[in-house]
Parts: structure tokens; sequence; C-alpha cells
């Protein structure tokens, strides 16, 4: 089965809490670079995560995406 978009945002995000490089996320999440991209770009401009250069880029989940990320799980517990 497919997995839903939403699922894969969960995943990022709860990957991210505790800030991930980009590999640490493709491989966590089961994804490509070439299909990570467009989710880290979406996250970053709707300020659910953070990219910082420490010295390499590391992606970190912001306080807004901590409370979708609550949100997401209730909904997943309810469905699946």
């Amino acid at each position: 089965m497919k997995r839903s978009r939403d699922l894969i945002i969960s995943q990022i995000l709860f990957i991210c809490t505790k800030g991930a490089n980009k590999t640490k996320i493709v491989y966590q999440a089961n994804l490509n670079f070439r299909t990570v991209d467009p989710y880290l770009k979406l996250l970053t401009e709707k300020g659910l995560i953070n990219a910082k250069r420490e010295p390499n880029l590391i992606y970190q989940t912001t306080e807004k995406g901590e409370e979708l990320l609550g949100s997401l799980k209730a909904i997943q517990r309810e469905i699946y």
C-alpha cells in the first residue's frame, strides 16, 4: 500500500525533532533524494522545519511543526 502524503510529512517532522541532515531523513523515512526535496521545501516554506548550517545543513522541527506532528499522530491513531 502506498503511503499517504500526511504520513510521510509526519515521519519527516518526527525525524527532524532532534535535528537531521538530508541523508538521515532519506534513509529513516524510506524516501529517495529526488522525492524528499519537495517535502523539505514545503515544510520549510510553511515554517514547520528550519534549515540551519552547522557546518552541514541540518533540518530541525519548529514549535509549529511539533504541534502539527501531534495532530497528525492523533489522526493516524484514529484511522489506523
